[in-house]
């Protein structure tokens, strides 16, 4: 559906952040949960910050309540209990003010599809209350321009490729100007060349000055485009910040290459190290605090053989496997 309105080692708990003034968060969230009939709980007391300005990535695997957080935000299901606020006014009390605000994307573009691409745009400013018809075709040309399908815009909706679908549906949300975007998996089943258009677009959104909340379950998505990130699983978030806080939450891992792993193993035991692994021509371990000059002195002077000797920051896969137990889908 298509909305137009709307300091931490792995293995460890990371510490909250401060909370931010609601002035400077775009969405706000304060114990949000929903428990569904039969009594599953989809989402549980999700405490959210979502920063003006940001790309922000909200990330976990399918199933792990990010729909259906969305659809809180946006007044389409009522929690069964906590609060939430978009751009600084509470929700749902302020729907009217805040919604034609908000442009979202929520499973998946909903048109018409024996109409022209442009001939769906004006449906839909038809029935904003708050669109000048006055200002239509401009305002919906400029909106096919942003996303690349002003040439296409008098074909129908249902000739049109999945990348240019979910375009349309963004555009959707461009009728008018829109402080906070929520999109919830743009790129779900296009293809490479559509998805590197999308995320090219939600680029440009973020740099004219919107936010951008990105629900996703593909870590290529939160690399290339996102600043902020908060992860969820199995309805609870497990950590949110910047990408660089995120990552700063597992320990580097040291790699020896030699043709003695066993004794490289029993130095990297010794010097206290964790996690420690042999592997055919090489032992690894988690570096710690330790510091890494130390360890290849220590290697040397245990008469280890070193070919090589490598510190490898965390990829933001092992931090997710860290936090959560299970891989994500890193494709995209």
């Amino acid at each position: 559906m298509s909305l137009a309105v709307a300091g931490v080692r792995g293995g460890d708990t990371p510490a909250p952040a401060a909370p931010r003034p609601a002035a400077e968060l775009a969405v706000a969230t304060s114990g949000l949960t929903k428990r569904f009939r039969g009594g599953q709980v989809a989402v549980d007391h999700l405490d959210l910050a979502v920063p003006r300005g940001s790309v922000f990535g909200f990330l976990g695997p399918n199933g792990s309540g990010k729909t259906t957080t969305i659809r809180m935000l946006l007044g389409l299901i009522r929690p069964t209990s906590g609060s939430h606020t978009l751009l600084g006014a509470p929700m749902p009390g302020s729907a009217g003010l805040v919604l034609p605000r908000v442009g979202a994307l929520v499973e998946g573009p909903a048109f018409h599809p024996y109409l022209s691409g442009r001939d769906n745009l004006r449906r839909l400013d038809a029935a904003d209350r708050t669109a000048d018809p006055k200002t239509e075709k401009r305002r919906i040309d400029e909106a096919l321009d942003r996303v690349g399908l002003l040439a296409a815009a008098r074909k129908r909706f249902r000739n049109y490729s999945l990348g240019m679908r979910q375009r349309l549906a963004i555009a959707a949300g461009l009728l008018q100007p829109r402080e906070l975007l929520i999109l919830d998996e743009p790129t779900n089943g296009l293809d490479p060349q559509g998805t590197r258009e999308v995320r090219s677009l939600i680029s440009e959104l973020a740099g004219g000055g919107a936010t951008v909340m990105l629900s996703t379950h593909l870590l290529a998505e939160v690399e290339q485009i996102c600043s902020h990130v908060a992860v969820m699983h199995v309805g609870k978030l497990v950590t949110q910040g910047t990408i660089a806080d995120l990552r700063n939450t597992t320990a580097p891992r040291v790699r020896v290459e030699t043709r003695s792993p066993a004794a490289a193993r029993d130095t990297l035991a010794r010097l206290g190290l964790s996690d420690v692994a042999v592997e055919p021509g090489a032992a690894s371990a988690l570096l710690g605090d330790a510091e890494p000059e130390k360890v290849v002195a220590a290697l040397v002077h245990d008469a280890v053989p070193v070919r090589s000797f490598t510190v490898a920051a965390p990829g933001l896969e092992d931090v997710f496997v860290s936090l959560t137990g299970e891989g994500f889908d890193v494709s995209g």
